[in-house]
This record gives C-alpha cells, sequence and structure tokens, in this order.
C-alpha cells in the first residue's frame, strides 16, 4: 500500500496519520500504538523543523518534506534477486547480512534469527510481538520527541532492524545492515531500529546506504542504541546514494557504566544528508568515540549534528569530523558537550576540519562545549581552508604531479578518520572507495549495476 504526501507539512501529514490509523496501527502492541498517538501530538505541536530552529540554521528540512513523494505504510510487492543488481562495496566482509528495502525487513518468510549464545536479530516489527516486554523496556526511551522528524517517525514507523545481545555475549560475526532504496516512483520511507547490548556484550554493527533506482527518495530514519554495563559497540556507517536522495537519519545512543561505543560515519554520495548524533554518558567510566568523513560536491549538502552529554564523572568523549567539498557543496557541523555539574574528571575533545577545494564550496561549523565541572580536561577547535601550499610544493618538488600531489594531501587528511575504523576489511574498502571519491570515479553508487544518474 502506498500513499501520497500533500503540501501543507504538518497539517498533511496529521491527516495522513489519522485517514490510515487502522493500517498503522495493525500488528503493533498497544504500548506502541499508546506512543504513536503521543508522538502524532507532539508533531501537531513542533512540526518540521525549519532554519528559525538553531540547530538546523544550515539546513532546510521542510523544503525536503513538502513533496509528494509516496509513503509506504506496509511494505510494496517489490521481488529480485539481490545477487543479480547489488554487490556489496565490502567484498571480503564476513559478516551477517540483514536487508532492509524501502525501510521494511526484505525477508519475509524469516523474521527473526538467533545466533548462537542467545542473540537475537530480525525484523524491528517481528521483534515486538514476539518480545514485548524487552522492546517496551528500550523503545522510545532515549529518542527525543521534541525533535518533529523523531516525532513523525514515532508515529509513523512499522519495522526496521531490531537486535539484542545477552548479558556476556559477544556476537563474533558482525551485523551488516543494507538500507536500499528502489521502487519505480518518487519514496518516503521511515524506519526505526533497536539495538540492546546487555551488559559485558559486544557487538559490530554495518550500515550501508544505497540507492538501486532512478527515482528520488526521502528517508527518514531512527535509531535507539542501549549499551549496558562494560559492554561494548562497533558502529560503523557508509552512505553511498545519489543526488535525487535525501536522507535525514537520527542516531541515540546511551551508555551505562564502563562502556565503550565506536561510531564512525563515512558519507560518499546524496543530495542531502543530515545526521544527528545525541550519545548520553549514563555511567561513570564510560568512552565514546565518534566520528566521520564527508565528501562532497556538485552541490551535495551535508549537515553533521552531534550533542555529547557527560551525566557521570570519569568518562571520555573524543569527537573528529573531516570534510572535503568541492564544485559548489554545502555542509555544516554543529557539535556540542555539555558536561554537568557532577561529571567531574571528564574528558571531552571535539574536532571539526574542513578543506574547501573551490571558491564556491561553503562550510560553516559551530563546535561548542557547556561545561559546568571545574575538574575537568575538555577542548574543542575548527579549522576551514584550503590546501597546505608548502606540502604541496614539497611533493611537487619531488617529481610528483600536481594532481597526484592533491590527491596524496587529500588522502591524507582523510586518514585520521579512516584509521579508526575497527573492522579491517571494512578499512580497507573505505579507503580504496575514498580514493577512487577523491579522484572523481566514484560519480554514484558504484556497488548498483542499474546506473542509476
Amino acid at each position: 500500500m502506498s500513499i501520497e504526501t500533500r503540501v501543507d507539512i504538518k497539517q498533511k501529514f496529521i491527516d495522513i496519520y489519522r485517514e490510515n490509523i487502522k493500517d498503522i496501527k495493525n500488528g503493533s502492541p498497544e504500548f506502541m500504538n499508546d506512543i504513536r498517538d503521543q508522538a502524532i501530538d507532539k508533531f501537531g505541536v513542533v512540526g518540521i523543523p525549519d532554519k528559525k530552529n538553531e540547530n538546523y540554521k544550515y539546513t532546510d528540512l521542510k523544503k525536503e518534506f513538502d513533496n509528494g513523494y509516496k509513503m509506504y505504510l506496509s511494505p510494496k510487492n517489490i521481488h529480485f534477486d539481490i545477487d543479480d543488481i547489488f554487490t556489496c562495496d565490502v567484498p571480503n566482509l564476513n559478516t551477517r547480512v540483514i536487508l532492509l528495502l524501502n525501510g521494511w525487513y526484505y525477508d519475509r518468510e524469516n523474521l527473526i534469527h538467533e545466533l548462537p549464545g542467545g542473540a537475537i536479530i530480525g525484523s524491528f516489527q517481528k521483534a515486538a510481538e514476539l518480545y514485548p516486554e524487552l522492546v517496551q523496556k528500550h523503545y522510545a526511551k532515549y529518542a527525543d520527541l521534541e525533535e518533529g522528524a523523531v516525532a513523525m517517525n514515532t508515529a509513523f514507523s512499522k519495522d526496521g532492524v531490531f537486535m539484542y545481545v545477552p548479558k556476556g555475549v559477544v556476537v563474533e560475526k558482525p551485523i551488516q545492515i543494507i538500507n536500499i532504496l528502489m521502487d519505480e516512483e518518487e519514496g518516503f520511507t521511515q524506519h526505526r531500529n533497536l539495538f540492546i547490548l546487555d551488559e559485558n556484550s559486544q557487538a559490530s554493527v554495518v550500515i550501508c546506504d544505497h540507492t538501486l533506482s532512478r527515482p528520488n527518495f526521502l528517508t527518514n530514519s531512527v535509531t535507539e542504541i542501549f549499551v549496558g554495563k562494560n559492554a561494548v559497540l562497533d558502529y560503523s556507517r557508509m552512505q553511498n546514494e545519489h543526488n535525487g536522495s535525501k536522507q535525514v537519519s537520527h542516531l541515540y545512543i546511551n551508555q551505562e557504566r564502563d562502556s565503550r561505543v565506536n561510531t564512525n560515519t563515512v558519507s560518499l554520495h546524496g543530495g542531502l544528508i543530515r545526521n544527528n548524533v545525541n550519545v548520553l554518558l549514563n555511567g561513570e567510566g564510560c568512552e565514546n568515540n565518534t566520528l566521520g568523513l564527508y565528501l562532497t560536491d556538485k552541490g551535495q549538502h551535508i549537515d553533521n549534528y552531534v550533542f555529547m552529554d557527560h551525566a557521570y564523572p570519569n568518562c571520555t568523549s573524543n569527537q573528529l569530523f573531516k570534510g572535503v567539498l568541492d564544485d559548489f557543496a554545502t555542509g555544516a557541523f554543529n557539535g556540542k558537550v555539555l558536561v554537568r555539574k557532577d561529571a567531574q574528571k571528564t574528558m571531552a575533545f571535539q574536532a571539526n576540519n574542513n578543506i574547501l577545494l573551490t571558491d564556491d564550496a561553503d562550510i560553516n561549523t559551530k563546535p561548542q562545549l557547556e561545561i559546568y565541572a571545574d575538574d575537568v580536561k575538555c577542548s574543542h577547535g575548527a579549522t576551514v581552508g584550503q590546501l597546505d601550499e608548502d606540502a604541496l610544493f614539497y611533493l611537487r618538488a619531488r617529481g610528483i604531479r600536481e594532481k597526484e600531489a592533491k590527491l596524496l594531501l587529500m588522502y591524507a587528511f582523510a586518514h585520521d578518520v579512516i584509521q579508526k575504523i575497527q573492522i579491517p576489511a571494512l578499512q580497507e574498502r573505505i579507503q580504496d572507495l575514498v580514493d577512487k571519491r577523491l579522484r572523481g570515479e566514484l560519480s554514484r553508487c558504484n556497488a548498483c549495476q542499474m546506473h542509476c544518474c
């Protein structure tokens, strides 16, 4: 089933919800449907954020949501052989692959998989049916309904990926989630992911975003992650969609005492990308490393927002975001570190570095510290500039052609982020993709055999 969204954003989405409330609530447990009603009421108050919202000063989401795209309230009947049209960008990556098609779990015959040790991976919709107490304990507990796009997702989303790792279990193989957008018409998809890691557990998640057909798409996704005491999560994301794709993603991470989380987002391609990352260090001894690399050109827009909340003492966080912008591309970085009054012995570091290759490329950057404790070590900074002329001269003086010298400098600039990727096969493949992107050879999803524009 699919329906068309209409023009007047806030009221029209509310009308869509009311007109299709039976389909939206069908198959969902009562507690989730109660939260849907709360979310649509909140959406009616806050709406879609516009440039008047300080956090969205450089990204106009209202324009993106004001469209005639189809919204999927049930999975569309699209059948294909994934091996015929798609090859993973990380061919040597030994993972357990999960496929989402237009926001819906693709394998409708096997919606839940139990892994060795009792870990669970599968459809979020099915998990809410089979494990309602577990889902209810964490669902909508970390995501902020004051954020309009999150409230909309909470009201409308029905499926996505669910992962549960029990106490003391180590998931040996990384979980690879491939988000595929594919249809003959323009589509608006909203999916919801929930990952739960109990204490002393470990897991790695790799998310790959791809568009496999020509039409324009809009994605509004929410991922909530609970990382229990002394648990470890490695989370990598590769965004590689065509220029007609617009993506708004919301990542909420709740870390308990002594947990460790690494997140790394590499944005290679996409017409508009807005990444929201919210981290709560909710216990002593937490460590969080949040990194990002974005390579944009030809009018693409990338906006990264990070909020790091140090709520307890003796925690460490590191933020490093690097960008290379070319050909009238635009971007923004808005990072905030909050150190609460009792969060003594905090160490928090934040940096955003950018290279502009042309005069018409533009980046707005705003690193921020808000500190209420007095025994802390914190720093923040941002740089915007061009390639180092002295370094370029040094390389050319040693016989390296100008084009290759520039590529070497850009690759060295990006390497600080790439080298922090924890999975060797993924790190190696992203090194290759970044090299191609910087050379201008990755003009579309190179994994796709359909050759979309």
